[in-house]
Order: structure tokens, then C-alpha cells, then sequence
């Protein structure tokens, strides 16, 4: 004990750096800095999945002429209801882990009045227009061309 007294008194961080914990946490805190190299040190992000999932069997049951009541009803209550443009809904879905998208399906279902006229989207029923029934993205898109 006299001899650790000793050696306090002559250099006080000497003893700090005698023991293995402080180049320990020394090491462990620069290694910190290497988070993307070095995954296992990262924090787990779990799959988020936002929107409407939309399945090819709800697309199939789709058909012109159906109501808004029989859409809502098949397809669920859409993602964006636009209050501006009220012919149109939209069902996106995304899954995403952290800030990578792992998948993304996009839907816009059209109206005429009450009636179902056509539908868009990544996945369609073998009887809507390929064309885009909205006049906006219709400009947009020969603009592109």
C-alpha cells in the first residue's frame, strides 16, 4: 500500500495507465468512429413497412365501373385522398430498413363521377389503360419525350 502512495505522489496518472480498463475504453471509443465498416457495431433497425400493401388478388377484383363504396371496400381506405383532384386515389406502400427502401408498389385508382375508369400504378388488372389517365402526368411525361 506505501508503495502505491509513493507512487500517486510522484506521477498521479501513472497508476490510470497501469491498468488495462483505460487503453481498453480508449480503444473501443476510437473504434466507435469506424461504425460503417464495422456493422456489428451498429445499431439494428428493424423493417418498417408504411402504406397500403396491396395484393395482385385485391388488383384482380378491380373493375370498370365500380363504385367508390365497392373500391373502398376491396382495396381499403387509400394512402393519399387528394381533396384537390377528388377522381383520383392513391395506394403507395414502401418497406424500408433504417434509410434503404427495400420495396416501393405504387397504385392511383381513377374516377369518372362515382364509376372506376382506370387504374395505374407498378401492378394493374389486365384491363386498364396503360396510358395515364392523369392529364398532369400525361403533359409531364410528353414534355419528357
Amino acid at each position: 500500500m506505501h508503495d502505491q502512495i509513493e507512487a500517486w505522489n510522484q506521477n498521479p496518472m501513472a497508476l490510470h495507465f497501469s491498468s488495462p480498463i483505460v487503453p481498453l475504453t480508449l480503444a473501443l471509443v476510437l473504434l466507435s468512429g469506424c461504425s460503417g465498416s464495422l456493422s456489428f457495431l451498429s445499431a439494428y433497425r428493424i423493417n418498417v413497412e408504411q402504406g397500403n400493401i396491396v395484393t395482385p388478388e385485391m388488383i384482380e377484383q378491380l373493375k370498370p365501373g365500380m363504385t367508390r363504396r365497392q373500391v373502398r371496400f376491396v382495396m381499403g381506405t387509400p394512402l393519399i385522398e387528394d381533396t384537390f383532384n377528388t377522381d383520383r386515389w392513391d395506394y403507395r406502400y414502401f418497406l424500408r430498413n433504417g434509410t434503404k427502401t427495400l420495396e416501393e408498389s405504387t397504385l392511383s385508382v381513377f374516377f369518372d363521377g362515382d364509376n372506376l375508369v382506370n387504374v395505374t400504378g407498378t401492378e394493374v388488372p389486365d384491363w386498364a389503360n396503360t396510358e395515364s389517365a392523369d392529364p398532369e402526368a400525361s403533359a409531364t411525361e410528353a414534355e419528357d419525350a
